[in-house]
């Protein structure tokens, strides 16, 4: 055997026993003539204890049957099993990553679909031990989930704010693709706001062009400083191969998200009861408006707490609680996590004049049949992490 197929096998091996390896002769050199090298070594060892592998057993309402992803041979590889798996087939196998966010409590974040219909949930830490968690909440709107275990000397990972993020930081993506533990990727943040995948969720992604791959799901996105700047939770691809647009879930949304879990075990978001359209160039020339922003009423619901605030079809609504608004993704993200109860501010225009409406926030809206059919349920495979455009990792 020639020695680049002996090192090569050697590798392989130790990846298939889940054995780590180190690559001397592909380490960079501490310092070129003279100047040290930037490593990225030291936050990566501060932080990958905090970063976790979460397996879990199940069973699905439908074997899968309905799902896409069992199309594809990767996801059926290292989620579902052999290839060829009956659908009438129930329990499942799959795997994510996660992120310890309290290490007092126990508390890891991580996706909502890394923990849909488990029956049971194995944490690994990176220390190799195997640790039995509970879920305490999960919101399927947000992709967020809080589960617990019961451990001592676990190490939590600091947070950071994502809103300070801005197109071309650094960031690195550590969790486990393919049933690789502890992989690191490394890319910058290509965009901001993402959304428009899932109708109905509630989308204010980072992309990053760090590779994130099935079994990224839940794992962590951090800054240079090392501090969790997002939560790992799609890629892009119509294939299922990582193409360079990767997804999280930003910091400050799933922070949110997490304590209502933890206080709650749900999360209970109020409602306004209002559709916007995006002021486009052409809406706005035929409104009068100066500039092409903000988003047009196109539905007031009725006995809702917008049309009780005194807002119309028609009036062009700007901002929101301050938050600059032009579609219903904005709409949702200015209010996703305001509750039940809470007061907003509705900053409008109407026949050219500026208006400020106070609206208080409802547990649920009024039944319309137009509200009705606008929030039926959508057709199976629609929606991000069930399109074969957008895979959930």
């Amino acid at each position: 055997m020639r020695p680049r197929d002996l090192a090569c096998t050697a590798v392989l091996a130790a990846v298939a026993g889940g054995m780590p390896f180190a690559a001397a002769s592909a380490a960079m050199p501490a310092a070129v003539s003279g100047t040290r090298v930037p490593s990225l070594a030291p936050m990566i060892r501060k932080v990958s204890p905090a970063v976790v592998t979460i397996a879990i057993r199940g069973i699905t309402p439908d074997g899968g049957a309905n799902d896409p992803l069992r199309e594809d041979p990767f996801y059926n590889r290292f989620f579902h099993g052999p290839l060829g798996q009956s659908a009438d087939e129930q329990p499942f196998a799959a795997a994510g990553s996660g992120v310890i966010v309290d290490a007092k409590h126990g508390y890891i974040l991580t996706n909502a679909h890394v923990v849909d219909h488990a029956t049971s949930i194995t944490v690994t830490l990176q220390d190799g031990r195997n640790l039995n968690a509970r879920v305490i909440g999960a919101d399927p709107p947000s992709d967020i989930a809080v589960v617990q275990v019961t451990a001592a000397g676990l190490r939590q990972i600091r947070l950071g704010d994502s809103a300070r993020l801005a197109v071309g930081d650094f960031v690195v993506a550590i969790g486990n693709p393919f049933g690789l533990p502890h992989s690191v990727t490394s890319g910058i943040v290509s965009g901001l706001k993402r959304s428009g995948f899932s109708p109905d969720d509630y989308e204010n992604y980072i992309q990053t062009d760090a590779s994130i791959n099935p079994g990224n799901s839940g794992g962590a996105l951090v800054d240079l400083e090392g501090e969790l700047v997002g939560v790992n939770t799609a890629l892009l691809s119509a294939s299922g191969d990582n193409i360079g647009i990767g997804f999280a879930i930003p910091v400050n949304t799933a922070r949110r998200v997490m304590r209502q879990l933890i206080e709650h075990g749900a999360v209970h978001r109020g409602q306004l009861g209002i559709s916007l359209y995006a002021v486009t160039p052409a809406v706005a020339r035929s409104l009068g408006l100066h500039e092409a922003a903000g988003g047009i009423v196109t539905q007031v619901i009725p006995g809702s707490p917008a049309e009780k605030a005194g807002v119309r079809a028609g009036d062009v609504v700007t901002a929101i609680e301050g938050h600059r608004v032009g579609s219903n993704t904005d709409l949702r993200t200015a209010i996703e996590l305001l509750r039940v109860g809470d007061g907003v501010s509705i900053d409008l225009l109407r026949d050219g004049r500026r208006q400020r409406r106070h609206a208080t926030l409802a547990d649920t809206l009024p039944r319309t049949p137009a509200h009705a059919a606008a929030r039926a349920p959508r057709p199976s495979g629609a929606g991000l992490g069930r399109s074969p455009s957008a895979l959930p990792q």
